[in-house]
């Protein structure tokens, strides 16, 4: 289906006759840019269409995307700078060449406002959707249009478990944009090298670590933060998820995520106790911003700036964090910061991954909207926003896994593509939205927030799971 073409566009106003005059000016100033990559006739090239331009020098590479200058395709997701600055960068040259406006926009409340929007009829041309479960809710509302016979193609060059991430009931709908390493712990290689202290191995290394440096009188352990605007919650529900996969494996991580174990189950909760002895600790955290509730209040964003004055020894957080760091900051063994793989808490779990991604889900049809998710989904756009700047990683098989320069995207490229490796994704993302971007973040804030028990917790996730 395409959307109504009459329909108040969320960035640029209708789509009706009034509009078509005021974007002559921009349309013609596009294909001037666009003639610039473009041959001196203005020709198709090959006997193609005429109104095709024919694409040369630098701008030859996105030949079959062309024919579409002076349009603009509007796209909305939870990415902020500086990571979003990064993102657009990846696409500028496309952009330019073809003649295609991206129109971006990020924010703290896309889970909230992605629904709103689409049900009132003002969804963005596409949506950069990181839960499976909220890209079934929009898929169950109709308005999701399924991606074009190149996109479905180019989905060739990903294992087929993310092909599944993007599917609904066995129809595929969102290529994967990209993919993160969840289970990696930041720390400052020389506060441990000052501090005498070694990157652990195991859990049991790890927590003994977290008391030697809690009892030093310095610096506490650990630092966290799980503000996100409406999306507030969601990095208690990493830890949640990591202590469950490195403690029960895969197939009880599979269970859970599908409710047949309940988050009140005895393994759940012990799960918790264990989350609530590592993150809730009052001798362990909250490094540089004040007690275990201020965990509640601190944006993910902001949580690891203690690393770095040496208030905080450690940060439970995604490889995507290092778009985090201040400009300047030198990420490496020897350097102002680095991330070890976080130790499974069963030593029996063979090297537990979680792992995350971003799908890229479609409401329009519109040529020019089909032209940017086919190149979005290609190795070629992937290799593009691999070399834009470091803290990003694809799965794609496409990619040339020697762009990766920065140690931590090397890191996790081999940590996701590890096959002995006990990979699940992230659970509340694969849960259903009422659960994986709603309850379980709200119940999960109050149980950092206000010292809300376990119990009362978990019992309030299993009552909003729907039916």
């Amino acid at each position: 289906m395409t959307l109504n073409p009459t329909a108040p566009s969320r960035s640029s106003g209708h789509r009706g006759s009034g509009r078509r005059l005021a974007v002559v000016p921009a349309l013609l100033a596009a294909l001037a840019l666009t003639a610039a990559c473009s041959n001196s006739s203005g020709g198709s090239g090959g006997g193609g269409d005429a109104a095709v331009p024919s694409l040369s020098g630098d701008c030859a590479k996105y030949q079959p995307y062309a024919g579409h200058s002076g349009t603009t395709v509007t796209m909305f997701a939870s990415i902020l700078s500086p990571e979003s600055d990064n993102l657009e960068k990846s696409w500028a040259e496309f952009a330019k060449c073809t003649g295609i406006k991206i129109s971006y926009e990020g924010s703290n409340d896309f889970e909230s406002q992605l629904p709103v929007r689409v049900a009132g009829g003002n969804a963005p041309d596409f949506a950069i959707i990181p839960q499976p479960g909220l890209l079934a809710q929009m898929v169950k509302s109709g308005k999701v249009v399924k991606p074009p016979a190149q996109t479905v193609t180019n989905e060739d060059r990903w294992s087929p478990i993310w092909k599944t991430y993007g599917s609904v009931n066995g129809t595929f709908y969102a290529a994967p944009m990209s993919a993160n390493m969840k289970s990696l712990v930041w720390y400052s290689p020389k506060a441990f090298k000052a501090g005498g202290y070694e990157v652990p191995k195991t859990w049991a290394d790890l927590m003994a670590l977290s008391d030697r440096i809690a009892k030093s009188g310095g610096a506490k352990p650990w630092c966290g933060g799980i503000a996100s605007g409406t999306a507030t919650g969601w990095p208690a529900t990493d830890w949640l998820e990591e202590v469950v996969l490195g403690t029960y494996g895969g197939d009880v991580y599979d269970q859970w995520v599908g409710h047949q174990v309940k988050f009140s189950d005895e393994k759940i909760t012990t799960a918790m106790k264990t989350v609530a002895g590592w993150m809730q600790n009052p001798a362990w955290a909250n490094g540089g911003y004040g007690d275990v509730k201020s965990i509640a209040t601190t944006t993910f964003q902001d949580a690891g700036a203690p690393v770095l004055t040496g208030k905080c020894a450690m940060l439970q957080q995604a490889s995507f964090y290092e778009a985090q760091w201040p400009k300047g900051t030198k990420v490496g063994p020897d350097g102002d910061v680095f991330a070890f793989h976080l130790p499974a808490v069963n030593p029996a779990i063979p090297n537990p991954v979680e792992g995350g991604g971003e799908f890229l889900a479609a409401f329009s049809g519109r040529p020019e909207v089909q032209a940017v998710q086919n190149y979005l989904s290609s190795s070629d756009w992937a290799s593009s926003r691999v070399k834009t700047a470091t803290g990003w990683v694809s799965a794609n098989q496409g990619v040339d896994k020697s762009l990766y320069t920065d140690p931590i995207d090397r890191l996790s490229a081999d940590a996701l593509t590890d096959p002995a490796a006990t990979f699940r994704f992230d659970g509340s993302d694969l849960m259903p939205a009422a659960i994986g971007s709603g309850q379980e973040w709200k119940s999960l804030t109050a149980w950092f927030a206000e010292g809300q028990s376990i119990q009362k917790t978990a019992a309030d996730i299993d009552a909003a799971w729907p039916q």
